[in-house]
């Protein structure tokens, strides 16, 4: 967070400036009443008063009287004080614009900026939730930080040892008495720091847990509704908002015990001053106004800081704890990037060799082992295995959406860690498992990937995945806008977009995953004969259960417990009576297939 701060260093330090001058021209008001006391009691009593003692050597010039020395000291006040407000007035716009205009806005941009870098076992590591509340409350706590403790604790440091100064030259025993109370004050704030901290962080991981039952309610509406759970629901809501209540209350207790110890503390010192100042102004030790009333002013304005210091060391405590799970995303590695000179992959033929790959999410724990597999250009495959056994995973491999811990990946002879990332994903079409679609118009979600797309490719790409007719029949057509997800489409409709939004891309390679799971017969017998037709010199890899998709496919891999037991067309393997054929059932006259 410094080097943040050092980012801005400049206006950082105009600011601190600004503050400093402020500072200056409050110790010269104080200055000044003090020495105008000191004018009106020499005289009133000029036998037993003594000499007025001018802030920081400075001796008036010619005046006629008293009176008019008076009124020039007054005025000298007021104009300090019109200076400050001005000043004040600046500051604040200054500030305001540092730190919520730039700093703020800069570093979500760049926090939202990093997600688009991290590979996906970030994403599985923490909840989308979490990462929300990361980009948009967490970043405001590194704004307090920057606010709170980078300018405010330097002009508070700053200020009391200025304080601290001052008093000292006005008295020393009287400032040591005074000030007698700093060390039980710093082991306050130790004890306080050390406490809340961890509270803070604990906090921020409770306010995890209540959005995400917030978030999963509003998708999952229909589900809780459907079993009847509302009753349910709502109170798994309440007992996270509980959590979050019962942790914050520790927090307050915990301040609202440190806060009034600390006022005491001042009221004690303030207790101290008038019992030996008022002493040492009795025996003419000191003088009254710029000696008493101005240590008196200082004092007080030394214990203001000192609260100050109080709220900035709780805002510190609750913004380093939303800045460690800031920085978390800014310090994350980046897993997936380009290598230092990557070769371009101008024209891609479409050619796929795994050769001995292996995977695992978690270390120990594999889910892909010793894959050796070539696919050919234009080469129609399937994937087909049970849950669990690596399918998807080996579609990901190949975009480089994770990569193999052992083994490569080659596309067109090259391996893909050698290869422009950009490149190489522009040249794969893929239709995912789970359809995602976007809150924008049905031609824009078709053209996702290539925005500069004409209408007339759009359509034809929505005619290929047989989505034309349906989307006409919609009440703008192809500007109809979808709403959240896609949530007024059908399931079918909305695989049918994905499909019509991969194939726009003309790519060498189309990975679809399970692309007819939600689709009825009649729609599916279509889609498979205009991705045939359209996959014409393509490269494509299905994973699929559908016999329809096994039988059009010239390769079939089968994977068991993450390894490839199983090559070869669907008939020949079918004819082997090995596993494939038991997995499907579809030996002697059965036509349907089922997953073992």
């Amino acid at each position: 967070m410094l080097k943040l701060a050092w980012h801005h260093r400049f206006r950082c330090l105009a600011l601190l400036a600004g503050q400093f001058a402020l500072l200056v021209m409050s110790l010269a008001a104080l200055g000044l009443m003090g020495a105008a006391i000191d004018v009106i009691r020499r005289q009133v009593d000029p036998a037993s008063a003594p000499a007025t003692a001018w802030p920081l050597g400075w001796r008036p010039g010619l005046v006629p009287t008293p009176l008019s020395l008076v009124w020039a000291l007054a005025t000298a006040v007021l104009l300090l004080a019109v200076a400050r407000a001005m000043l004040n007035y600046w500051h604040a716009i200054a500030t305001a614009r540092l730190v919520q205009q730039r700093i703020v806005v800069d570093l979500r941009a760049e926090v939202y900026e990093k997600l688009h870098q991290l590979g996906f076992h970030f994403f599985r590591a923490h909840s989308s939730t979490s990462i929300i509340n990361r980009v948009t409350s967490d970043v405001q706590a590194v704004r307090q930080f920057l606010e709170g403790m980078i300018l405010q604790m330097v002009i508070l440091v700053l200020s009391l040892l200025v304080y601290l100064v001052y008093m000292l030259r006005i008295h020393v025993v009287l400032t040591l008495v005074s000030l007698a109370t700093m060390p039980v004050l710093w082991l306050l704030s130790t004890w306080f720091c050390r406490r809340v901290r961890p509270a803070y962080d604990r906090n921020r991981r409770l306010m995890d847990r209540l959005l995400s039952v917030v978030s999963e309610n509003v998708r999952g509406m229909h589900v809780v509704r459907g079993f009847a759970r509302q009753a349910e629901e709502i109170a798994k809501f309440r007992r996270a908002n509980r959590d979050v209540y019962d942790q914050q209350r520790y927090v307050f207790w915990r301040l609202s015990l440190f806060t009034p110890t600390t006022e005491m503390l001042s009221c004690l010192n303030l207790s101290i001053l008038l019992g030996y100042g008022g002493y040492l102004v009795i025996e003419g030790a000191l003088p009254l106004g710029t000696g008493l009333i101005v240590f008196s002013g200082l004092l007080s304005q030394f214990s203001t800081q000192i609260s100050k210091m109080v709220n900035v060391l709780n805002s510190m405590q609750q913004s380093l704890a939303g800045a460690r799970r800031v920085f978390e995303i800014l310090d994350a590695p980046v897993e997936i990037q380009n290598p230092p000179a990557p070769r371009r992959l101008i024209r891609p033929a479409g050619e796929v060799r795994f050769q001995d790959v292996s995977f695992a999410y978690r270390r120990g724990d594999a889910v892909l082992e010793g894959i050796d597999l070539h696919i050919h250009p234009g080469e129609r495959v399937a994937i087909f295995g049970a849950t669990g056994t690596g399918k998807s995973t080996l579609l990901h491999l190949i975009p480089r959406f994770f990569d193999p811990i052992a083994g490569c990946v080659l596309v067109d002879g090259v391996e893909v860690r050698a290869l422009e990332l950009a490149d190489l994903r522009r040249a794969i079409g893929i239709v995912f498992q789970e359809t995602f679609l976007f809150s924008d118009t049905v031609a824009a979600n078709i053209a996702f990937g290539h925005p500069a797309a004409t209408r007339d490719q759009v359509v034809r790409a929505a005619r290929i995945a047989a989505a034309d007719d349906f989307i006409r029949a919609l009440p703008d057509g192809y500007d109809t806008w979808l709403e959240e997800g896609g949530n007024n489409l059908s399931g079918g409709q909305r695989q049918r977009l994905a499909i019509a939004r991969a194939l726009l891309l003309e790519p060498a390679i189309l990975l679809l995953d399970d692309p007819t799971a939600a689709i009825d017969s009649q729609t599916e017998n279509d889609i498979l004969r205009a991705i045939a037709q359209g996959m014409r010199g393509r490269t494509s890899i299905v994973v699929t259960h559908r016999a329809s998709v096994l039988r059009q496919a010239d390769t079939v891999v089968v994977l068991n417990q993450g390894r490839i037991v199983e090559v070869g067309p669907h008939e020949q393997l079918l004819a082997q009576g090995g596993f494939y054929c038991r997995a499907t059932q579809l030996c002697g006259e059965r036509p349907l297939l089922r997953c073992a």
